[in-house]
């Protein structure tokens, strides 16, 4: 036994001492340079509010300790600055993508011809944490609970067709049987909360519970929305007690609620991040162990509990697993998933 924990304990000091000179002969190369967070969506929502906590210390953590900045590239659902960091930025780690939590699954989502660059290709660092989404409604609207929905149209806010926010309320549609029309164009959550406090929209989904909790509570505790609907399969335990009630619980088919489940999964990599395919391997390893320390780092931890930001990282590694299972779902459900998020024309 004494000799199996010598073992165990030697292989654990070896494992250290290998990161330690992996990361002082990475240290080098990012000594100096800048890292440039790109986020694809507009400044000001949560997506934002993540990538700008997470580059206050992110530099800490990587090798070299490189200046970060934190600039905005909204734009198709995040697909723009996606393909732009796929195809144009450079491709040496020095580079990331922050986008919508849509985009690792636009595989499955869009045509791949249109979409100019492949999501799985891509090497994901993890995410900052897991979300849970729901649509929120002015008290006013003319739907006052999730059932009504389904005789009653809702008029809501969305970024696109291939954001969240725009294709969540027509996967219900379709899937579902609700009345949602989605007006698109809005940038993202602050924009569309917006109109909808001005009487432009009824509401909005696809918004992040996390977002509600630090961007929008006010809006909660003076009674100004309805928290309509969750948008999963299992119940997110705060709104769970707030007796919100949940999309998956209207699927009445095995194929509707494994459609379900496949586009909610992107809430469980809530604030995904990403590098080229090209960057070295060993630099995206370096990169993926810097992102973990970064969002366990006690002054990060500190700022988030005073923003009360929920941190909940999922690693780079589990991160591409799950896609890759998705990915590998049969060709039929994946197709009448693509499907069931698009409007009938």
């Amino acid at each position: 036994m004494r000799g199996q924990l010598r073992c165990l304990a030697l292989a654990l000091c070896l494992g250290l001492t290998s990161a330690v000179a992996q990361a002082q002969d990475l240290a080098p190369f990012w000594r100096g340079k800048t890292i440039s967070i790109l986020v694809g969506t507009s400044a000001g929502g949560g997506y934002d509010t993540y990538a700008r906590m997470l580059g206050r210390y992110l530099g800490k953590h990587v090798p070299g300790n490189p200046n970060v900045v934190v600039t905005n590239m909204p734009g198709a659902a995040s697909n723009t600055m996606a393909s732009y960091v796929a195809n144009v930025a450079p491709k040496d780690g020095t580079v990331i993508g922050a986008p919508f939590s849509t985009q690792p699954l636009a595989g499955v989502f869009e045509d791949l011809a249109q979409l100019r660059y492949d999501p799985m290709k891509l090497n994901y660092l993890g995410s900052g944490n897991e979300d849970a989404f729901l649509c929120i409604t002015r008290k006013d609207a003319p739907a006052r609970t999730f059932s009504e929905t389904f005789k009653t149209e809702l008029v809501m806010g969305g970024t696109a067709e291939t954001g969240s926010t725009g294709y969540l309320p027509i996967l219900m549609n379709n899937v579902l049987g609700t009345k949602f029309r989605v007006v698109f164009g809005y940038p993202g959550s602050r924009e569309m909360t917006m109109a909808m406090e001005k009487g432009e929209v009824h509401g909005q989904c696809g918004m992040g519970w996390s977002s509600m909790l630090t961007q929008y509570k006010d809006l909660m505790t003076t009674g100004a929305v309805t928290l309509l609907v969750q948008e999963r399969i299992k119940g997110h335990p705060d709104m769970d007690k707030l007796g919100v009630p949940r999309s998956g619980d209207f699927a009445t088919t095995d194929e509707q609620k494994r459609i379900l489940e496949i586009v909610y999964a992107q809430e469980t990599f809530g604030r995904p991040y990403f590098v080229a395919p090209e960057v070295p391997r060993e630099r995206v390893e370096a990169l993926r162990r810097a992102f973990m320390e970064t969002w366990k780092d006690p002054e990060l931890l500190a700022e988030a509990l005073k923003m009360t930001l929920k941190v909940s990282p999922i690693s780079g590694e589990d991160l591409q697993a799950m896609l890759a299972r998705i990915y590998a779902s049969p060709p039929e459900i994946l197709q009448k998933t693509r499907e069931a998020i698009r409007l009938k024309r």
